[in-house]
């Protein structure tokens, strides 16, 4: 009788740690339904759409976003290669790249401007295309041939393949150009901010995302770099913030890319500082 009653306890114990097990892989367990959307790319457009992200979230949490930078050419690719479900490219869309990955569609969620910016020790607070064209280009080194201190100007710049860099070439210095080989490269927005408010006589370009009061903003041809300026086509570096697919998405995915250009989601760019585009 004690033996039947040893198995017996030992038989409900057993039931009752696997109803546990079980009940705790139940909570661990993502919904069944549950999405994940991928995005890639510029480091631009990456603090906007985790903005995006956060807020979307709040709207339908079956749907995971994660967003991760690269730059915009990374962007590009990760669409056309379907290595992401967006890709995120702070410039247009080169020919070539579409000639690679002639499926891929392209929307402007927002634009951008980019800023000139020095470091606060910097006396000059206007500068023309053509002494653009100077300083980054490596001809004009020093600031006393802009009006400034005699001082050398430490250029910085960010790296090849970066949205930012590919657009204010092509606005700015255009096609005879190149970048200074003595520039300070920095992989992000956030460093090329870092690297002008630490470094004395320091200039160099960034998103209007990005600006804060550690760096100074240069007016460009007399006209500062404001939203409200670069909104009724004053300013002239402006640029578009786009989401690029693999085709034309469809399902949770295409719901989430309305969901940026609603109003609700156009909103979220004015917040952070870009230009809506709805």
């Amino acid at each position: 009788m004690k033996i039947i009653k040893k198995v017996l306890s030992t038989g409900f114990v057993l039931v009752l740690v696997l109803a546990l097990v079980a009940a705790c892989g139940k909570t661990t367990e993502s919904p069944a339904d549950s999405t994940t959307i991928t995005m890639a790319g510029s480091t631009t457009v990456q603090p906007l759409a985790e903005k995006f992200a956060e807020a979307y979230a709040t709207v339908n949490p079956n749907v995971r976003v994660d967003v991760q930078g690269g730059g915009s050419s990374v962007g590009v690719k990760a669409a056309g290669q379907k290595t992401a479900d967006i890709g995120m490219a702070s410039r247009d869309v080169k020919e070539s790249e579409f000639t690679e990955f002639p499926v891929i569609q392209v929307f402007v969620v927002a634009r951008d401007g980019i800023a000139i910016v020095a470091n606060p020790d910097v006396a000059v607070d206007n500068l023309t295309i053509d002494q653009l064209k100077g300083i980054f280009g490596g001809t004009i080194t020093n600031w006393k041939e802009v009006g400034g201190a005699d001082a050398n100007i430490i250029v910085a710049s960010r790296e090849e393949g970066s949205g930012t860099r590919a657009a204010f070439e092509e606005m700015v210095l255009g096609e005879d150009v190149l970048i200074t080989d003595k520039a300070i490269l920095q992989p992000s927005n956030g460093s090329i901010r870092t690297t002008v408010a630490t470094t004395p006589n320091s200039i160099a370009y960034l998103s209007f995302g990005y600006l804060d009061d550690t760096v100074k903003t240069v007016s460009v041809e007399g006209v500062a770099p404001t939203e409200e300026n670069a909104a009724n086509g004053t300013y002239p570096i402006v640029r578009p913030l786009n989401l690029i697919t693999f085709g034309e998405p469809t399902g949770e995915l295409k719901a989430f890319m309305d969901y940026m250009l609603s109003d609700a989601g156009q909103a979220i760019v004015v917040e952070e500082g870009y230009l809506a585009v709805k």
